[in-house]
């Protein structure tokens, strides 16, 4: 794990050791890969029958494959499932960051796809990886077969003054830290604790990508010709979500579109959903 994205070598270690601590704990079976890519190499965690139709999981920003840790018992019974840890974040894979508004990101996922023996797949997305996904799926249409995204970027407008008010309680040590994540993500319930604390340790160490998402034109949206499900928070302070499903009714008017009241910008608990549309 690169100290580039760190804030120090001592923060990179512990939030390594925390990560792989997860991964000795993940509740199927699964085999751990790195695959070579045009940005380095990509930690990918496969589980489920070799058999199965395949879909790739690309978690959001500031995180990693264990987003998925109370999904993927559910998925891996019926899907191959490749949690993939993008290149940038707080995973195992390259500490590179393509730029995002050009042809790099997709170049990576040809990559990551092709490394893996994939020429199409579903894709289950959150957050900045639904931004992935989206540009994924514009940009190379015929490998992806399905689209089920959670809270993404690009469609609704990015909240950057709620985020930086946010911000703000910082300085104030771990409870201004702890205030903030909870003011940008919505992650306020007793059952949110756990994932709440993984944040905040992960924060108190790492760097984020700082520049906003590019937004997709209403032509990238119309563009989409495979099976789409988008699933917001009508509390999301990181993402205009009233505008995210009002731009995906009005441009993919087949689309299966979601608004969960009083849910922030982490979407939890939508296992069931997300894998209901995948076997549709």
């Amino acid at each position: 794990m690169s100290v580039e994205i760190y804030r120090s070598e001592e923060g990179a270690a512990e939030v390594s050791r925390r990560y792989r601590e997860v991964l000795d704990d993940w509740p199927v079976p699964a085999r751990q890969m790195w695959v070579p890519t045009c940005e380095g190499d990509t930690f990918v965690l496969v589980s489920g029958p070799s058999d199965a139709p395949p879909l790739v999981l690309l978690h959001g920003a500031g995180a990693n494959a264990s987003m998925w840790r109370a999904d993927i018992t559910s998925w891996a019974r019926h899907f191959r499932t490749y949690a993939v840890d993008v290149v940038g974040e707080p995973g195992l894979s390259a500490p590179s960051r393509p730029a995002l508004n050009s042809q790099a990101p997709a170049r990576w996922l040809d990559d990551v796809l092709d490394g893996l023996g994939l020429t199409s797949a579903s894709v289950a997305a959150a957050s900045f990886g639904g931004w992935l996904a989206v540009d994924y799926a514009v940009r190379r249409p015929a490998r992806v077969t399905k689209l089920a995204l959670l809270c993404p970027g690009g469609l609704g407008r990015q909240g950057t003054g709620r985020v930086l008010r946010a911000l703000l309680v910082r300085p104030f040590g771990r409870w201004g830290a702890r205030r903030s994540v909870r003011s940008l993500t919505g992650l306020n319930s007793p059952q949110d604790a756990s994932v709440l604390e993984s944040v905040l340790l992960t924060f108190a160490h790492f760097k984020p990508r700082r520049e906003p998402l590019p937004r997709f034109s209403d032509e990238a949206l119309r563009s989409l010709t495979m099976p789409v499900q988008v699933t917001v928070g009508d509390r999301d302070a990181m993402f205009d979500s009233g505008e995210t499903a009002r731009r995906v009714r009005h441009c993919l008017p087949q689309a299966e579109v979601h608004v969960l009241p009083g849910t922030g910008h982490a979407v939890l608990g939508r296992t069931d959903s997300v894998l209901a549309f995948l076997q549709s």
